[in-house]
């Protein structure tokens, strides 16, 4: 951190500390929904989502060959192939807009292009089967069907338009990256490597697999009610493979390259829900913004409610499913469908939180081009579905 930056956080600190009315029953109130929020975050989702996406990214970065990510996601691949993979990604991660994070800087920093790294980026939060599901299930099927189409196409058009943009930037990051020598001979074959951070997915994936609704029959609730003895077992096998397969100094390359994440993203990442918590708070609990507010300007379809919509999904942190139910109130509040589709495409994939890390992973440009990108092509999808449906 630069000694400019450190001296303006300081700066921060202290005139927060000395202006804001902290005595404010509103203030008090935000204050307490902040810390709130960063202790749901950390009971629901760090252990079961970010701690094994974490050790995902490391693994990433070090036993994933540089060549093979350039040839699959690099600014030099086949469009169809790589969009393709990065633009479904979500279908088997059920991670929400934080979780993905170090999955996304693990391959970024690998050397993959800013257009497939961006796709998969956008795809893995908001291209989630459960939560499509759930949103068609309670909200309606026209709703989750608009949002799974909407979101295949979004990550798509976001990762052709970065790379678009940010072409020459692209091309000069990875002009020394293109002539990868040839790596040394190991002992493991490529099965190996892929069952081995396939297993960590698995673990993922079933670790946060979400509660299902109440009264849910079917695949879901039985998945769920077995789910700790699947992760348990994954565990086992994953601690068979480290064990059999890795050699001390590679498990303690994977071990630092894992705390490297970590370092980068942790202090960001509760930072942001601080800050998101203090402005809007919990479903149901107010903050400095009122839920109210927002419920009175979301009605109708026009350019306005649908921009704030997207706008306000974008800021919003939003766990994996629970975008469903705020959205059933926020319906029930006379909120019009169309920006009900437009915060259901914005919010699952960015948050301020999912913001602050991005921006240290690839510059505040690149950021506020990505975000920019999905507030427009969101509001913009609100407005359509809403004169379709209307």
């Amino acid at each position: 951190m630069k000694e400019r930056t450190k001296l303006l956080l300081i700066v921060g600190v202290f005139a927060a500390a000395y202006y804001v009315p902290w005595g404010h029953p509103v203030i008090r109130q935000s204050g307490l929904e902040a810390f709130m929020m960063l202790q749901e975050y950390a009971r629901e989702h760090v252990l079961t989502c970010l701690i094994p996406a974490f050790f995902i990214a490391g693994a990433i970065a070090v036993f994933v060959s540089q060549a093979s990510v350039l040839k699959y996601f690099g600014a030099q691949a086949g469009k169809i192939l790589s969009y393709s993979v990065a633009s479904v990604s979500g279908t088997i991660l059920a991670v929400c807009s934080c979780t993905v994070l170090p999955l996304f800087a693990g391959i970024y920093t690998r050397g993959a292009g800013i257009g497939p790294a961006t796709a998969f980026l956008y795809s893995g939060p908001a291209i989630n089967v459960l939560a499509i599901t759930l949103t068609a299930k309670i909200l309606g099927w026209q709703l989750g069907l608009a949002r799974a189409v909407g979101a295949v196409i979004f990550a798509i058009v976001t990762g052709l338009l970065m790379a678009l943009i940010f072409r020459k930037d692209d091309a000069a990051r990875t002009a020394g990256q293109i002539y990868v020598p040839e790596e040394d001979a190991k002992e493991r074959t490529l099965l190996q490597d892929t069952l081995y951070i396939g297993t960590m997915v698995l673990i993922l994936v079933f670790a946060a697999f979400a509660k299902p609704a109440p009264g849910a029959t079917g695949l879901w609730p039985a998945i769920f009610a077995v789910k700790w003895y699947i992760t348990v077992a994954l565990l086992i096998v994953l601690g068979f493979m480290v064990k059999s397969w890795f050699t001390g100094d590679e498990r303690k390359s994977w071990i630092e390259s894992t705390w490297g994440f970590m370092k980068q993203i942790f202090p960001l990442l509760a930072g942001g829900v601080i800050v998101a918590g203090f402005m809007l708070g919990r479903p149901g609990h107010p903050a400095l913004i009122p839920e109210q507010w927002i419920a009175s300007l979301l009605g109708g379809n026009s350019f306005t409610a649908n921009f704030i919509a997207a706008l306000a999904g974008a800021l919003m942190y939003f766990a994996t499913l629970t975008e469903v139910p705020i959205l059933q109130g926020l319906l029930g509040s006379g909120m019009g469908q169309g920006p009900a589709l437009a915060l259901l495409l914005a919010g699952p994939a960015l948050s301020l939180p999912n913001m602050l890390v991005i921006g240290s992973v690839m510059g505040v440009k690149k950021t506020a081009t990505f975000c920019g990108i999905i507030v427009v092509m969101s509001t913009i999808a609100g407005m359509l579905y809403g004169t379709w449906v209307a």
